[in-house]
């Protein structure tokens, strides 16, 4: 199974425009459905069945209080002049995400489950992926208009343990555990 943790986002009214712009701009990306769109806490990558419990287990032992995201801008990675990855930024809730994400990646190697993803945590919102250099000049003008937009605010109130099923037309999220936030002071 291929899992991961993350936490699922609505669509943006400002986030259907930006990918118009894109699908307009005539660039080689590779747009996250619409339907998928989530901020990934943990990518924990290909892991036998046999370990699902154990990772249930890591993640219900993360505990949160019900936070606030708000997003803003656009960027890419690893860089403008490259970019691989199109993202929406976090303005609002970056560290709530990194301390949940650290909590996670304890919790996850505590069980003897090493995740794919150990480099270090940048809470985004991938918007899509760049597949090749066909009008890479439009995008990164689309990336740079956008740099400081306003996107939207939503309430985080919980974590989800995805299965990613990839198929030729996108991948396929499925949930298979989820942990709420705990309200109280």
């Amino acid at each position: 199974m291929r899992l991961f943790v993350a936490v699922e986002m609505p669509v943006f009214q400002k986030v259907t425009e930006i990918y118009k712009a894109i699908e307009m701009s005539g660039a080689d990306v590779k747009l996250v459905e619409p339907e998928n769109l989530h901020i990934t806490l943990v990518f924990i990558g290909e892991v036998p069945d046999f370990k699902l419990n154990s990772i249930k287990e890591a993640v219900s032992s993360v505990t949160f209080k019900p936070f606030k995201v708000k997003l803003k801008g656009m960027g890419a990675f690893p860089s403008m002049t490259k970019p691989r990855v199109v993202w929406i930024g976090i303005e609002e809730g970056f560290t709530e995400l990194r301390n949940i994400r650290d909590t996670l990646m304890k919790e996850l190697k505590s069980r003897g489950i090493r995740p794919e993803d150990e480099k270090e945590f940048v809470p985004h919102l991938t918007l899509g992926r760049v597949k090749g250099p066909r009008n890479l000049y439009n995008l990164i003008n689309i990336i740079n208009e956008n740099s400081n937009v306003e996107i939207g605010e939503v309430n985080v109130d919980s974590i989800k343990l995805f299965k990613s099923t990839l198929t030729p037309k996108g991948p396929i999220y499925e949930v298979l555990h989820e942990v709420k936030g705990v309200a109280g002071n």
